[in-house]
């Protein structure tokens, strides 16, 4: 079968989107293309099954629609895998119908965290032949290739169009295969290269995402929670395969791993001392989401030694209110430790953080960026992002915001939940001060004591091309958030 997974062209006056950042959206004027692990290892499993498979990412390629279209007509796929989110998926709906007007008989495929929430809205609003829900979409795109083929049942979590233009599914969606059973992503069939993020000190850099999605996964904002509803990983072992693969045939020099958060504990120890043993310590630096909790004295160190070197960790809010209704079960005092901690062991801490809660006060968002500034200012931080609240759909904030009335325009307008304006009704700030605020936290990369501690710790023409790159992307976020973009 001839299989396309594509990400079609997007063009706004708001910038690029960012469709393929696993867990939001958001419009950026200097975009970092995030690598989608799981659609590139459908692509894979597919072509590794026999399968001709296309990949074509519009978006990081900044292709326009007559260049999507001669690639449709040239390539003819007969079968189209599209990831979606709410911001964009009404635009998505009225491509799939585009798509089967310039192929007529191909088939369409729609999936991530948008579509596993509100799955009956998108067959209702579109004429898409198939639906994914849950986010194995490799292993559910091989089950659907084998019932298109063989006739083989279709999996649970998938919903399809009958002959008379109804719908139905298959029933919940379940984790399905072993990720100890997939193949290594081939980065050469899903360009890989267009996606070094500008953030990485080093290059070549490249993805990878052992997990899927997070050991915790009780975060009421994050939509991957809905759609991992159950985590489960490769193990070390395979994990550092797939490093010294990326090494030995790409030349990558850095790496980093999407999982919601790296898991801690034995499997965490057994990571370090695979990658120890291997000498991968000596040849990449490996970054990766994590949370504040996980933190212990013989960790820091144990990871410091294997090559760890960014740690994305979520803050999300200074207010341990706010902490308590989003579920983190984390404290303040676990955040300045964890910080502490890890900064002192040669780690460099990489702080998420929201701003324009409905329950959050103007006190409340001034306690976050000054903690953000505590932190980054002492050099128990070293990096930082900053977005405004987006209750998506499917996810428990979302219901609970509905609940309550809090969401500030109809709760189904999806193309406002893309970060450039407030979603949620405010307590005594204005929609403006809100998007101002979430710029006011890059403006700590200007601050002089932040400045001094970056300058501590260059020691090559290397640190100071990261510094440049860096510099332009915060400039861009700082853009971002200058005002409210319609």
């Amino acid at each position: 079968m001839r299989v396309l997974v594509t990400y079609p062209p997007m063009l706004s006056s708001k910038g690029s989107p960012m469709l393929t950042q696993n867990r939001q959206f958001q419009w950026f004027h200097e975009p970092s293309y995030l690598y989608p692990c799981v659609p590139a290892s459908a692509a894979t499993l597919l072509q590794e099954k026999g399968h001709t498979v296309a990949w074509f990412d519009a978006i990081a390629e900044k292709k326009d629609w007559a260049q999507f279209t001669s690639m449709l007509t040239s390539f003819r796929p007969q079968l189209v895998l599209m990831e979606t989110k709410s911001p964009v998926v009404r635009q998505h709906w009225k491509m799939v119908d585009r798509i089967r007007e310039e192929l007529p008989g191909v088939i369409t495929v729609l999936m991530g965290d948008h579509i596993t929430g509100n799955p009956a809205e998108t067959m209702e609003h579109s004429k898409v032949d198939f639906l994914f829900t849950g986010g194995d979409w490799d292993f559910l795109a091989e089950n659907l290739v084998n019932h298109l083929e063989r006739g083989d049942a279709l999996a649970g979590g998938i919903w399809y169009r009958n002959s008379d233009g109804t719908w139905s599914d298959t029933g919940p969606y379940q984790n399905l295969g072993d990720l100890n059973a997939l193949p290594f992503i081939d980065r050469d069939l899903t360009n890989a290269n267009l996606y070094f993020e500008k953030w990485k000190k080093r290059l070549p850099f490249m993805w990878t995402m052992a997990g899927r999605d997070c050991p915790y996964g009780k975060c009421t904002f994050c939509s991957w929670t809905v759609t991992y509803p159950k985590f489960r990983t490769q193990s070390p072992k395979r994990l550092v395969d797939e490093m010294e693969f990326l090494v030995n045939h790409h030349g990558v020099r850095e790496i980093f791993d999407d999982t919601g958060a790296l898991p801690t504990g034995n499997w965490l120890t057994r990571l370090c001392n695979e990658m120890i043993d291997r000498k991968l310590n000596e040849k990449i630096i490996f970054d990766c989401n994590f949370r504040f909790d996980y933190f212990t004295e013989k960790n820091v160190h144990l990871m410091k030694k294997a090559g760890f070197r960014k740690l994305i960790l979520g803050i999300e809010s200074a207010s341990e209110r706010t902490i308590d209704i989003l579920d983190k079960k984390l404290t303040r005092e676990q955040i300045i430790e964890g910080c502490k901690m890890a900064s002192a062991a040669g780690l460099q801490p990489h702080l998420t953080l929201m701003v324009g809660y409905p329950w959050e006060t103007r006190e409340d968002a001034y306690e976050t960026l000054k903690l953000a500034r505590y932190l980054m200012t002492n050099g128990y931080a070293h990096m930082l992002q900053a977005t405004v609240v987006m209750p998506y759909p499917g996810t428990p904030l979302f219901d609970l915001c509905q609940q309550n009335g809090w969401i500030r325009f109809d709760p189904h307008d999806y193309e406002r939940y893309d970060m450039t304006e407030p979603a949620c009704v405010l307590t005594d700030m204005n929609e403006e001060e809100v998007v101002q605020m979430a710029g006011q936290f890059y403006k700590l990369y200007m601050h002089p004591r932040f400045l001094m501690h970056q300058l501590k710790h260059m020691r090559s023409i290397e640190d100071l091309d990261y510094a440049a790159r860096g510099a332009k992307a915060v400039w861009g976020h700082m853009k971002d958030f200058a005002k409210i973009r319609t």
